[in-house]
């Protein structure tokens, strides 16, 4: 067989229709999960201003400095596809004025993200996220609420053994200091560190501790952990959120080496795992924070939020792989019009219609002319209720209904023919 000429290009995946379930049913229970919390949806364009990301993400992130789409316009504007939420979220919230709206604006959001990164199982460069944010609130009952909430969607899909990872990372006050600490700690230790740490040693040591390679992670280890330098404030409402998360009874443990890879985070950070039965990392489903300082990197006024989000993919994949539940399938149609010839072709659609405003799922061949197809497509969907539509029955204003199981067949009235299917299929 030769090669297609034409193919997606690298990363970038179609979502086809046997996906589409999953991706309906993750989006219901958000939206579900939404509602309760009375939540908002937002929808923020594709396209942004790539400064927007590049204050509030950190030029020196990985996002930022290695995997954000941008260009620049005939126009000459440097834009980005967006490569996360939150930012775009926030740049919605100064520019509309929602700050003179009651306090915290509280918004979701769901939809695709880009960013150029290599392609691996379970990555891609674009992608679905679904997102919370909660601007306009310091207290860390937000915190535990977005948790909650990040939780409860993951739970409600079906997922078992999840665990809360969460840290305090400080903020402006108490963070300088124990980047000293860090810094000094890494530096004896530098050559151990691998290429991008040693970078990211200059730049911005708390970034180490959010790195993967295990040589990175052995020197990690034994660092300083930045809990034992939080500043009051800062350790005051890490003790509340801990306080609402045991009233809630949410599975959590402590990890003092979290710090979630954007310059947006203030105080908590969190991330939801999933174990294997022996208590073995299988990865990570949610992350989020507080992201006090957003506001006035992107010129507003100081402003608390805290936000979470979840990539859509790897859900997916999992529900796929563990045959998890869809939800309830789409009722399966009970009745078959099938039609011969052009006049009754024109009536058959327009009776179609009627039986949808009716909320009566009917299944149709169309395109088809011949009866004998028709018969044989309704048999395959094991339908038991045949309209027939012919010339003569055009013409005169009526239907006939054939039992397939019986092979019996009866005239309807056109005009009575909805009523009676609905009693039909009750019965």
């Amino acid at each position: 067989m030769s090669k297609i000429k034409y193919q997606s290009l690298t990363g970038m995946h179609d979502v086809l229709p046997e996906d589409q379930v999953y991706f309906k049913r993750i989006q219901k229970v958000v939206e579900s999960v939404s509602n309760s919390y009375t939540f908002e949806k937002i929808e923020t364009p594709i396209l942004e201003f790539a400064e927007v990301f590049q204050k509030a993400v950190g030029d020196d992130t990985d996002i930022v400095g290695k995997e954000m789409y941008t260009f620049r316009t005939k126009g000459g504007d440097m834009v980005a596809l967006r490569p996360e939420g939150t930012a775009a979220v926030m740049r919605s919230y100064l520019e509309h004025g929602m700050h003179n709206l009651p306090q915290p604006v509280k918004l979701w959001y769901i939809g695709p993200f880009f960013r150029y990164e290599r392609p691996q199982a379970g990555r891609f460069r674009q992608f679905h996220q679904f997102g919370f944010e909660a601007i306009g609130d310091a207290s860390p009952s937000i915190d535990s609420q977005i948790i909650q909430m990040s939780y409860d969607v993951l739970k409600e899909l079906g997922f078992k053994n999840l665990t809360i990872e969460v840290n305090s990372i400080g903020d402006s006050e108490c963070r300088p200091y124990f980047k000293k600490i860090l810094t000094s700690y890494f530096k004896s230790r530098r050559s151990s560190l691998c290429s991008d740490c040693q970078r990211r040693l200059k730049e911005n040591p708390l970034r180490i501790l959010d790195c993967k390679e295990e040589k990175c992670q052995r020197v990690k280890a034994g660092a300083p952990q930045i809990i034992d330098h939080l500043c009051e404030k800062c350790h005051a409402h890490f003790k509340e959120v801990l306080e609402f998360l045991d009233e809630l009874e949410l599975p959590y443990t402590l990890n003092p080496y979290l710090v979630r890879g954007l310059d947006y985070y203030t105080k908590t950070v969190f991330e939801i795992i999933e174990t294997s039965e022996d208590g073995k990392n299988l990865g990570t489903l949610s992350g989020g924070g507080r992201y006090d300082n957003l506001s006035k990197i992107l010129g507003g006024r100081d402003t608390p939020a805290c936000g979470s989000a979840s990539g859509m993919e790897r859900i997916l994949s999992l529900m796929k792989t563990r045959e998890m539940k869809t939800g309830p399938k789409q009722e399966e149609a009970k009745i078959f019009l099938a039609q011969l010839g052009q006049l009754a072709k024109r009536k058959s659609m327009k009776l179609f219609e009627e039986f949808r405003a009716a909320k009566i799922p009917v299944a149709e061949s169309f395109s088809k002319d011949s009866l004998k197809a028709q018969l044989r497509t309704a048999n395959k969907l094991n339908i038991r209720w045949v309209l027939i539509f012919g010339q003569k029955e055009a013409l005169e204003d009526f239907i006939t209904l054939r039992d397939m199981d019986t092979g019996t067949q009866k005239e309807i009235k056109l005009n009575k023919v909805v009523e009676e299917m609905k009693n039909k299929i009750k019965k």
